[in-house]
Formats: C-alpha cells, structure tokens, sequence
C-alpha cells in the first residue's frame, strides 16, 4: 500500500469514529444545556444532578442509533478489507 493510502485509510478511520460517536454525544450535550438551563433559572446549585438524565440520554441514542452504527461500522470494515486484499502482499 502506498503512503497516500495508508493516511487515506486513518483520515476515514477517524471520520468514521466521529460519526459513531455524534449521536450520543449531541444526546449528552442537549440534555445538559436543558438541564444546565433548569438548574440556572431554579437557582439550584447542585450540577451533579445532570449525570443521571444524561447517562440515560446516552443510552437511548446508542438504543435507537445502534443497528445504524453497526450497519456503518460493518460497511467501513468491508472496505478497509477490500483495500487491504486489492493490494496483496
């Protein structure tokens, strides 16, 4: 494999993770600017408060996410196997 190929191949890679990670991390960050906003305007000064609802947030994107994240993980590691077998030994 040539060099172009190679940082082609980790350019994708860390595309790739950004994508499967963009959904529970947007749930997170949605979840604790509410929360963050509710506690401000209560004037509520506890913040450990947002763990709880934020965890759960998390876990129902990967939840609904998930048969799409694998579907997307699954295609990225067919082509990395189809490059890596065009190029023989």
């Amino acid at each position: 494999m040539a060099v172009a190929e190679v940082l082609d191949l980790g350019r994708n890679a860390i595309i790739t993770g950004l994508i499967l990670c963009a959904p529970m991390l947007l749930a997170g960050l949605v979840v604790g600017v509410v929360i963050s906003i509710i506690l401000a305007a209560t004037q509520i000064q506890e913040f450990t408060l947002t763990f709880i609802p934020k965890i759960l947030a998390m876990a129902l994107a990967a939840f609904i996410c998930g048969p799409w994240m694998l579907r997307l993980l699954m295609s990225y590691t067919l082509q990395i196997m189809e490059k890596v077998a065009k190029a023989g030994p």
